[in-house]
């Protein structure tokens, strides 16, 4: 028995029929286009709270997670504090996640952050073989749940033991700090790409051809990206 095949047809049905699929996807990539320009019109909240985390050089704050950049990204990564690993579909998220300099070219950090202890996250990160990005462990801090992705330690609905995933952007004036976005669910099947997680802050790409409010940071678009060891510090 062999796999279900599409059907065969002439060069010239396949080639209208493609063209009619790409006029539906340019289409979809102008709504979503649309969709970016509204998300970086949404207003912001700010975080107030002292939240205290846990990395490889030792204590940090929500602060020091931006690293001296203008926009933070959090995948919040689901690992609770009594678990063996990593969530399975987390991990995935991750995988795909790549180098971070091009991120860094445009003033964004990104960090994951799980309640799981450091110990427990260096060994899973270790088995992954992940390098990058920076990952941090909230144990002990009301930061997750602050962010509503943890409820209960014991099972909760809709969630595995109590932890749920999601995307949290943030962005710094000084020294305050304001939630600009969060997504979770499908919501984090979008990432995968720089310009994916760009689109995400409230800044965006920053390129010329953008629809953004007056003020925002712009440069001409493929003018500003490098190969990842290329960029200046």
């Amino acid at each position: 028995m062999t796999a279900p095949l599409p059907p065969v047809v002439s060069q010239a049905e396949w080639q209208a029929a493609l063209e009619d699929q790409i006029a539906r996807e340019k289409a979809h990539t102008r709504e979503r286009d649309r969709l970016s320009a509204a998300r970086r019109r949404l207003p912001m909240v700010e975080v107030r709270g002292d939240y205290g985390f846990e990395g490889p050089s030792g204590p940090a704050s929500l602060l020091d997670l931006f690293a001296g950049r203008c926009q933070l990204i959090v995948y919040h990564f689901m690992f609770g504090p009594d678990w063996e690993a990593g969530c399975d579909g987390c991990s995935w998220v991750v995988d795909a996640m790549t180098h971070p300099a091009h991120l860094h070219a445009r003033d964004t950090s990104l960090v994951l952050v799980s309640r799981a202890p450091l110990a427990k996250l260096e060994r899973y990160r270790q088995r992954m073989g992940w390098q990058h990005p920076p990952w941090v462990s909230s144990l002990g801090s009301d930061f997750n749940r602050d962010m509503g992705v943890t409820s209960q330690d014991c099972c909760a609905p809709d969630t595995d033991r109590g932890e749920r995933h999601g995307v949290s952007v943030f962005l710094r004036d000084g020294e305050r700090i304001y939630r600009t976005y969060f997504t979770g669910k499908r919501g984090v099947e979008y990432l995968g790409s720089l310009w994916s997680y760009l689109d995400l802050t409230p800044y965006g790409r920053q390129e010329t051809w953008e629809e953004s409010p007056p003020g925002w940071p712009q440069t001409p678009p493929y003018a500003w990206n490098r190969r990842h060891d290329e960029y200046e510090p």
